[in-house]
């Protein structure tokens, strides 16, 4: 239904009202309903659509405008209607938590199979082909929230066509600027939220790349520190051929039966690669 999931939350501060044995009385919760959003409506058949369905019915007329009267224990008096939203699909969001308090026993699944209905034949009577999943939808854009606006923004901006999760790809600022005006645009809704949005995004986008950047500058410091660390290590083993006869020694120890005692030619020859590699490092 149009509603179910806008007035959830209604549904959970109004739950302590309800019991189980109980029962709705869907006349009083559509006489409710009425006092908000069928004012005058013997003289305009389209009351309901213009006042809690769709901006498209456009405003009564100027003469059929005034407050209703009426004053039953179950209806909204006509000074609480001065704070009424104007716009129909905050007004119906309205309209149902007053009334929900004030019919006791009646949940969001009354409102939905009572009144959707009579908004949708008033739309008829108004001219307009009224259609539930469009009213769900227009409701879901009212509501939106700052947070869900710069999620949505957020979820497209990083796609891997635009900046990339990491926004590799908006280093440049003309380059996030342009694929954030893009989400924002098809962020239908949000138009309100925009500034905050680009606000929070770009500090993440300058966070996330600084960073990146941190990391990298963190990543090639370490490997000039193990380059530096091993030419220091090489120069060392060259100072007086340290490496070279450390060398020698090994071989000898390891091939001959007199530790080289005799003859290091051959101990020799094999560890001269030392000497070379000393004379080509700066």
């Amino acid at each position: 239904m149009i509603k179910k999931s806008v007035f959830f939350a209604f549904a959970i501060i109004i739950a302590p009202h309800i019991t189980t044995a109980a029962t709705c009385s869907r006349i009083n919760l559509t006489r409710c309903l009425d006092s908000v959003c069928a004012i005058n409506m013997s003289a305009n058949p389209s009351a309901r659509c213009q006042y809690c369905g769709t901006a498209d019915a456009g405003l009564p007329p100027a003469n059929l405008r005034a407050v209703g009267t009426a004053t039953s224990k179950n209806t909204i008096s006509a000074r609480d209607l001065k704070s009424a939203p104007t716009d129909p699909g905050e007004r119906y969001v309205w309209a149902t938590e007053k009334c929900l308090s004030i019919v006791a026993n009646c949940t969001t699944d009354d409102v939905d199979e009572t009144y959707d209905e009579l908004i949708e034949k008033s739309c008829t009577a108004a001219g307009l082909a009224m259609d539930t999943a469009s009213l769900q939808k227009r409701a879901a854009t009212n509501n939106k929230t700052q947070s869900a606006c710069t999620n949505e923004i957020t979820v497209c901006i990083t796609a891997d066509n635009k900046c990339g999760a990491n926004y590799s790809k908006c280093t440049d600022d003309a380059a996030f600027d342009g694929f954030f005006a893009t989400c924002a645009v098809n962020a239908t809704g949000c138009t309100n939220f925009t500034r905050a949005a680009l606000d929070t995004i770009d500090a993440a986008r300058k966070n996330t790349l600084s960073a990146t950047s941190a990391n990298i500058d963190a990543i090639a410091g370490a490997h000039k520190t193990a380059r530096e660390n091993k030419l220091s290590s090489i120069n060392s083993g060259c100072k007086n051929d340290s490496d070279f006869n450390k060398c020698v020694n090994t071989v000898c120890k390891n091939n001959t039966s007199d530790n080289c005692a005799t003859d290091k030619t051959i101990a020799t020859a094999l560890c001269e690669f030392y000497k070379t590699a000393c004379t080509k490092i700066k």
